[in-house]
């Protein structure tokens, strides 16, 4: 076989593997599902146990997650973010679906002498403070997670009469991709981290929960978490409120529908330490008049 004979084989080939790049065993067509880093275990094992369709799923921080799909560099048939707001603010989609809540916790690490002092503080923000607890979180400009630990910390400062606070305990080396922040225990690299308690309990390890003023979690003080924000890079803001997850339906398909549908149903989200509420699935904006419920 002379070299161009051999590049024309290989092109047809590389064609041929990106065809079945969305495909399952012997070919069946995959429904790509992009997720939120915290969705990530859930929809991966939970989720497609519930459903009949083969799905392949991808996790990002939720506003790079919507980036990547308004920018076009995705095409999932199915997004699942941890912030509904980044479906209007990101991807201009003109509806989507509220399925479950969450909160902030602290965990930490109860093997490390940090996270020791962590469990041991009358107050969780002290250890932080003095510099004795090596302290992880994500991306505020990547992920909700990320602004969301900025909130808690400058409703805290509030709270607590701690002017200050967020510059006290933050520092950009602690930054880490959501997906891998709870894993910086394994390596040492962390003795706590601010993440959502649905991380924690998905990992076993114990956390200190914040007053229901500080966590996110709580609809009853939603004017309150209402008065932080954060801008992101791009110009638009993000605003303080109850955590809730959305997702939204992309395309029509048969196979799409189906898993859809077991999105919707949310008990794929309770085992992992999520919140559903009684009013989920709810709809927003203008939902399609096909969509099952």
């Amino acid at each position: 076989m002379d070299a161009s004979s051999r590049r024309a084989v290989l092109a047809t080939l590389g064609s041929a593997a990106t065809a079945l790049a969305g495909c399952g065993a012997f070919g069946k067509r995959r429904v790509r599902v992009l997720v939120a880093g915290s969705l990530q275990k859930a929809a991966s094992e939970t989720l497609q146990s519930r459903t009949d369709a083969e799905l392949a799923v991808e996790a990002r921080g939720s506003v790079q997650a919507a980036r990547l799909v308004a920018e076009e560099k995705r095409d999932p048939a199915i997004v699942a973010l941890a912030d509904p707001a980044l479906f209007e603010r990101l991807m201009s989609t003109p509806w989507h679906a509220v399925v479950a809540s969450n909160e902030m916790v602290l965990a930490y690490n109860p093997d490390t002498d940090g996270g020791e002092r962590v469990e041991a503080a009358r107050r969780w923000f002290a250890p932080l403070r003095d510099g004795s607890v090596s302290l992880g979180r994500t991306d505020p400009t990547l992920d909700p997670l990320g602004y969301r630990t900025l909130f808690v910390l400058d409703l805290a400062a509030d709270y607590y009469d701690e002017p200050g606070l967020a510059d006290a305990v933050l520092s950009p080396e602690q930054t880490y991709p959501e997906t891998q922040l709870l894993a910086q225990f394994e390596t040492g690299a962390v003795d706590a981290a601010f993440v959502y308690r649905s991380m924690a309990v998905e990992r076993d390890y114990p956390f200190r929960e914040f007053p229901p003023e500080l966590s996110l979690g709580d609809p009853a003080h939603a004017d309150r978490y209402r008065t932080v924000s954060y801008e992101l890079p791009d110009g638009t803001v993000a605003r303080g409120g109850p955590i809730e997850y959305g997702a939204v339906r992309r395309d029509d398909s048969p196979r799409t529908r189906t898993a859809f549908e077991a999105v919707l149903a949310s008990d794929w989200l309770t085992p992992h330490g999520f919140t559903v509420r009684e009013e989920y699935p709810r709809l927003v904006g203008d939902v399609p008049d096909a969509l099952t419920r």
